[in-house]
């Protein structure tokens, strides 16, 4: 009796804690799925801000246009600055003779050296040398930088081989390709409106860099004429027209975005100078600030902007660029981490470091074809240090790094489809009897080819396949350093003597 009542209670205590321990596991089960309708939900309402409809592309782009004819009229209405390049004389292809670039546009610069032989020859030879520049000389004095360059420069002359023909009586001539923000007042002086790019040297704001360089050159012995002032946007377009003459602008899709192209002088108001040679100018369009209310931004681009150092700047530019594009997908993993424990119960330290995340990383976890994803789930295993991610969570990041890449794309067709709209291009009656080609540099066209294939995909969806037939996009390798090369020669002082 005492022995069943016992066996009883055992098997009624064990009844009851295996109930519990059922309702326990129902009950993460229950918690899980919350979680994960919570990631989705968050997924699910990114994508759907993201959109990036035709008819909103084809708003943008309107915008676009109303903001650049504001910038053409004066300096001061329009985000889109419209910047006078002064290079009123693009290359033909005509042009021959040694010309040098200097291309400075970061924590390295380039020195190269050009023989070019007309049209029968085009560029016979060229030679290049990349140098770094001492953490040290980006926070020092500009006599310092400059004068680091220009050593670096004398060397690369004392390095020219016989191959390598100068002129008699003349001067070596150089293009110097300066992607700072610059006050231009013709095609070899302007005024430096302030050091970008992590460089802080106050004693050259307000100084002409033309000038700074010359200085610098001559104290190093070297006899070199700077003869053409650009940005590397300008000095694309010039590489690209050198090439193929019809190309009527030039875009660059890297670390940061800008575009420029032909503009006839006529719809130029704030033009003050005298008529241009070629009756056309370039223009340096400076897209990066351009800003809409059709841009289709969330709220992890406008918390990105709070927490930038050029807040309410570049709005464009940190959409389509490919400095943000990684960030915005590592800020929409931290809400999933936080709201939906996506990592597990702890946000992992890593993800909480600002731009961890590089766009080069996205798109290798973008490319990802593989069944089980592996480069996604390698990839955060390495950058954020969390092993062992289910498939279903890596085809959450997956997705999340096609839609930020899809946004920044198509938008960036947009804001090419705005360019061809404002020059004419856009319509088949315009078109017709004419093609039109597009340059385009940077590393984030050249290597994410997702990105470089939808931008192209969208921007024949936005012009229609029978103008597309006459429209071309082409790659414009290290285009701004042969550019400024070439639009020395398009500009040099003895072109009079040449064409006596």
């Amino acid at each position: 009796m005492g022995k069943t009542a016992v066996a009883v209670t055992v098997t009624v205590t064990v009844v009851g804690v295996a109930a519990v321990a059922c309702a326990v596991i129902v009950n993460r089960r229950m918690k899980n799925g919350a979680k994960w309708d919570r990631t989705m939900e968050i997924l699910n309402e990114f994508e759907e801000k993201c959109g990036t409809h035709i008819g909103k592309l084809k708003q943008v782009a309107e915008a676009m246009v109303v903001e650049m004819n504001a910038g053409l009229a004066s300096d001061n209405a329009s985000r889109v600055k419209m910047l006078i390049s002064f290079v009123d004389n693009l290359p033909t292809g005509d042009e021959h003779g040694l010309f040098y670039a200097l291309d400075l546009g970061g924590t390295n610069f380039r020195v190269l050296r050009v023989q070019l032989g007309g049209k029968e020859a085009g560029i016979k030879r060229q030679e290049f040398a990349e140098v770094s520049i001492p953490p040290e000389l980006m926070v020092g004095k500009s006599e310092e930088l400059f004068g680091y360059i220009a050593a670096e420069l004398a060397k690369f002359v004392a390095q020219e081989g016989p191959e390598f023909q100068l002129s008699p009586g003349r001067e070596r001539e150089l293009g110097f390709t300066f992607s700072f923000p610059v006050m231009q007042t013709s095609i070899d002086s302007g005024t430096l409106i302030k050091w970008t790019k992590g460089f802080s040297i106050d004693d050259s704001v307000g100084q002409d860099v033309v000038e700074e360089l010359t200085k610098a050159l001559r104290k190093k012995g070297v006899e070199m004429h700077v003869t053409a002032l650009v940005n590397d946007t300008v000095g694309t377009l010039a590489g690209g027209r050198f090439s193929n003459k019809d190309v009527i602008a030039a875009v660059i899709l890297g670390t940061g975005t800008n575009a420029a192209y032909v503009e006839s002088a006529q719809a130029i108001p704030k033009w003050r100078g005298p008529s241009p040679r070629s009756g056309e100018m370039v223009i340096n369009m400076e897209w990066g600030n351009f800003q809409s209310t059709h841009l289709p931004l969330t709220e992890y681009d406008n918390a990105l902007d709070l927490d930038s150092l050029n807040r309410g700047e570049q709005t464009y530019e940190k959409l389509i660029s490919g400095m943000y594009l990684g960030e915005i997908v590592r800020r929409v993993l931290c809400r999933m981490a936080e709201e939906a424990s996506f990592f597990g119960n702890n946000i992992p330290p890593k993800l909480l470091t600002p731009f961890i995340l590089r766009t080069p990383d996205m798109s290798a976890m973008h490319h990802d074809s593989s069944p089980d994803l592996r480069v996604v789930g390698s990839k955060i295993k390495t950058i954020l240090e969390i092993p062992d991610l289910s498939l279903k969570k890596r085809k959450v990041i997956h997705k999340l790094c096609v839609i930020v890449a899809t946004r920044g794309a198509r938008l960036a067709a947009a804001g090419i489809f705005g360019i061809l709209k404002k020059a004419g291009r856009d319509t088949l009656a315009n078109c017709e009897n004419q093609r039109t080609v597009v340059a385009i540099d940077g590393g984030l066209y050249e290597h994410y080819t997702e990105f470089r294939e939808c931008l192209e995909d969208t921007l024949r969806e936005l012009v229609g396949d029978r103008v597309w037939e006459k429209i071309s996009i082409e790659h414009a390798n290290d285009g701004s350093g042969i550019g400024a090369a070439l639009l020395a020669a398009s500009h040099s002082r003895y072109l009079e003597d040449d064409e006596k």
